[in-house]
């Protein structure tokens, strides 16, 4: 099996990691553009981690302006096994409180500007979406979760939204009527690229607001969002450690088989393949063609 190394994506107001350990920087190149910011490794107790904040420090991105591909490529550069993602987000249920943690496990995506994969013409794949969040990554933040006292709700559904305009309140009665959960800008197509990457991945979900369908709440707008994610700090810092602390060395094989997702993903012939288009793939695809070689 292989070493355990686990990727943290930081999201609005998670800009940093502290208690890393022997914290070092590097900017990683990848043949997708630039990455959010350098990546940051370090370890907390024997588990190695590298901590990326998506929108950079300062929150320079806008969530149409992340490039997630370069993201989830660095990241797989470095040896990322497993990613835990911080996502801030509203509710659709009135039991889904500002500062509770919510480890979703289905998503909507409506998101439309983005590049949503690392394949395409020259080399198409289809990843099987089906279950996105890899179930062992997930127990493991729920236990650790458990361990620290941390409120949470474990499974849900997160629709993923364009941005950066809030919700209107026709959109928003419109999630809440479909029984969605909980409504953010981020984890898509960021799910999907750690799929096909063969990363596991799993999103703690933080709870900052009703979005605008709540009759006795004041409509979200980004002074409340970071005052709830603030608060929410310190817990989400402990939260983060204990994953790590009691994180196994060796990476566990996934049960849904997140991290072998190109086994029967690969459709394009190999004599029809783009060779410029699997230069770019060499990180993506490193396991399979290491495996077929």
């Amino acid at each position: 099996m292989a070493k355990a190394i686990v990727g943290i994506i930081g999201g609005s107001g998670v800009y940093d990691l502290p208690g890393l350990e022997d914290l070092h920087e590097e900017l990683v190149a990848t043949p997708w553009g630039e990455p959010s910011d350098a990546l940051r490794f370090g370890r907390i107790g024997t588990t190695e981690a590298v901590f990326l904040p998506r929108h950079g420090r300062g929150h320079r991105l806008s969530p149409s302006g992340i490039n997630y591909r370069a993201n989830i490529d660095a990241l797989k550069r470095v040896g990322v096994t497993d990613i835990l993602s911080v996502s801030a987000c509203g509710s659709f249920k009135q039991e889904l409180y500002p500062g509770l943690f919510v480890l979703i496990d289905q998503f909507v995506d409506r998101t439309f500007a983005r590049e949503s994969s690392f394949f395409g013409n020259g080399c198409v794949a289809h990843v099987s979406m089906a279950h996105p969040i890899a179930p062992l990554l997930q127990a493991r933040i729920a236990a650790a979760a458990d361990a620290e006292d941390i409120a949470y709700v474990k499974g849900g559904t997160y629709v993923a939204m364009e941005g950066p305009q809030f919700s209107s309140l026709a959109e928003s009665l419109t999630y809440k009527n479909h029984g969605y959960d909980v409504i953010g800008m981020t984890a898509m197509p960021e799910a999907k690229l750690a799929r096909e990457a063969e990363i596991s991945y799993a999103t703690i979900a933080m709870v900052t607001d009703y979005d605008c369908w709540h009759p006795h709440h004041d409509n979200v707008d980004i002074a409340s969002v970071l005052a709830v994610v603030a608060a929410n700090a310190g817990k989400a810092a402990r939260l983060l450690a204990r994953v790590l602390k009691d994180f196994p060395a060796e990476h566990e094989p996934c049960p849904i088989g997140s991290d072998r997702a190109l086994d029967t993903a690969l459709i394009t012939a190999p004599a029809a393949r783009d060779p410029a288009l699997l230069k770019k793939l060499d990180a993506v695809l490193k396991r399979v063609t290491h495996d077929r070689s």
